[in-house]
């Protein structure tokens, strides 16, 4: 037998998003960011969205490695990559991820008054019955996700559309996770680890702790999640 299998594999990265790299704040900031959430972002993997500087020289990548390393964060490869950006990242020994996300900020929210488009369709989904416990993930690449019992804490549900949760979410969210940013997030009992919406995140340490416990709809607006009880 071969001492290795090779597998197509999903996991969750974060993306961390290049807007100024070269900013002194950029370190501490980020460092306080961490610091606020330390089990959350303790050795997670992380992959660098240079979509914003693409056009300009690329900075000393290795140099960022090292910083983000002392952090306990793992940079693993970047994306949105111009051909310098995409030399530099593998002098750094990162890979090189396919083009993905969105514009933010200031042009998307130009990009959406100028034109409104219509909702990407979706498939049919998919129902889970069963608790999703903690280690566990369930994805939903072409629509909604349904659950009809607890999610654990640990537990990861993805889908490309809406997730509804029929019971306790203690675990993690990403809804919207092919970059539709008017994906929803629902459950009658709010517990969560993260919620993500097309990238945008919150963790549990941002949340309001009057939500916590109770039915919730949550939204995307522009860079912020939003979440209202619901009756």
């Amino acid at each position: 037998m071969q001492p290795f299998q090779l597998r197509g594999s999903v996991q969750t990265i974060l993306c961390l998003r290049l807007l100024a790299p070269g900013d002194p704040e950029f370190i501490p900031l980020l460092r306080d960011k961490v610091a606020h959430s330390p089990d959350f972002f303790r050795d997670a993997p992380l992959v660098l969205d240079v979509a914003p500087v693409a056009d300009t020289p690329p900075i000393d990548l290795a140099a960022l490695v090292a910083d983000l390393r002392r952090l306990r964060l793992v940079p693993v490869g970047v994306q949105n990559a111009s051909p310098p950006w995409q030399e530099a990242a593998r002098a750094a020994g990162l890979a090189l991820f396919p083009a993905g996300g969105s514009a933010s900020g200031v042009d998307a929210t130009a990009a959406r008054a100028r034109s409104v488009p219509a909702a990407p369709r979706r498939a049919a989904g998919l129902v889970i019955s069963e608790p999703v416990r903690g280690g566990q993930q369930v994805r939903c690449p072409d629509g909604d996700l349904t659950v009809l019992a607890p999610v654990g804490h640990g537990a990861e549900l993805v889908a490309a559309g809406h997730i509804h949760v029929y019971g306790p979410l203690r675990g993690r969210a990403f809804a919207g996770a092919e970059g539709d940013d008017r994906a929803m997030i629902f459950c009658d009992q709010l517990e969560a680890e993260l919620l993500a919406i097309a990238g945008v995140y919150l963790v549990a340490e941002d949340i309001d702790r009057r939500l916590f416990g109770r039915r919730v709809r949550v939204w995307s607006e522009g860079e912020r999640l939003v979440m209202v009880p619901v009756p």
